[in-house]
């Protein structure tokens, strides 16, 4: 039906060494068209360094993916700045950009824009498709109004991609959540985001599904899913779908993505135990809402 790719975008938590080694020995035998690799939250994590990321990329290249590296989302610390410089030192792989800054550094090369670059409207895409932008991320809040109408307007060349499964990554600050939770100091943290492989969940009084903390960033407590709307995703030009690891399940969402464009029904793929389901930004409602498809 449909030439959409499906992307497996940064792995966004801190999972020991191995962990990691095997979901991507998983993800290489998978229907991934698209690998984002790299540290995109914490600077401080060293599971993984960046020689692993570059032997994994190449492991991923020899598979058949396409694989770009991600850059830092906040950068404040030398560490960040000194990633996003080795990122544009090296021009084996495209470069996902998380903020801005990381733009110039790269020197013209061509680059994702990702979520968090808040490109709302067309002059903001077309700026970014000067400075070399092949793809943009859409930001995960708009309806399919929203997104409809900014489709409308990216320039001609721009590909679209947007998430369709997993936690959302909301938002980003300089405190480390995590941390503060266990009363401990950002750089004393004691790594103790390892530990929870899907983020800590932050409820209500009520024991209602409320956030989640993943280090410095702030998620959804629910498990984004728009496998149901994938196939008018791809209707309205969306180029890419993306799928955010989880612990659980993510390369179950791949396949049923690979369903959707073989013009197949997705079928349904349940998030890890204990985290529900949502997709309220799509329906034009809360994001934390879940509205079964018609």
């Amino acid at each position: 039906m449909t030439a959409c790719r499906i992307a497996l975008g940064p792995l966004l938590y801190y999972w020991p060494r191995q962990a990691v080694l095997d979901f991507y020995a998983a993800a290489a035998r998978s229907a991934a068209d698209i690998v984002y690799l790299g540290e995109t939250v914490c600077s401080r994590r060293h599971e993984l360094r960046p020689a692993d990321w570059l032997a994994l990329a190449g492991d991923l290249r020899a598979a058949g993916k396409t694989v770009l590296l991600s850059s830092p989302t906040l950068v404040e610390s030398v560490a960040e700045i000194g990633q996003i410089r080795r990122l544009a030192a090296q021009a084996d792989y495209p470069v996902e950009v998380g903020e801005v800054g990381a733009i110039r550094a790269l020197g013209g090369r061509p680059f994702v824009a990702g979520p968090h670059l808040n490109a709302y409207h067309g002059a903001t895409l077309a700026w970014l498709a000067g400075q070399g932008a092949i793809r943009f991320v859409a930001p995960l809040e708009l309806d399919r109004a929203g997104l409809a109408a900014l489709l409308a307007e990216k320039p001609a060349g721009l590909e679209a991609e947007a998430m369709v499964w997993g936690r959302m990554p909301l938002a980003f600050s300089a405190r480390c959540f995590t941390a503060r939770h266990f009363h401990l100091r950002k750089d004393e943290c004691g790594f103790r985001c390892i530990d929870y492989p899907d983020g800590l969940d932050l409820r209500t009084q009520e024991a209602g599904e409320f956030l989640a903390i993943n280090g410095i960033q702030t998620q959804s407590a629910q498990c984004l899913d728009l496998l149901a709307q994938a196939a008018e995703l791809a209707a309205l030009g969306v180029a890419v779908w993306r799928v955010s690891p989880q612990s659980q399940c993510t390369l179950e969402a791949v396949a049923a993505l690979d369903r959707v464009r073989r013009g197949e029904p997705a079928g349904t793929v349940s998030p890890p135990p204990g985290i529900g389901r949502c997709n309220g930004y799509w329906h034009g409602r809360a994001g934390i809402a879940w509205q079964e498809a018609a």
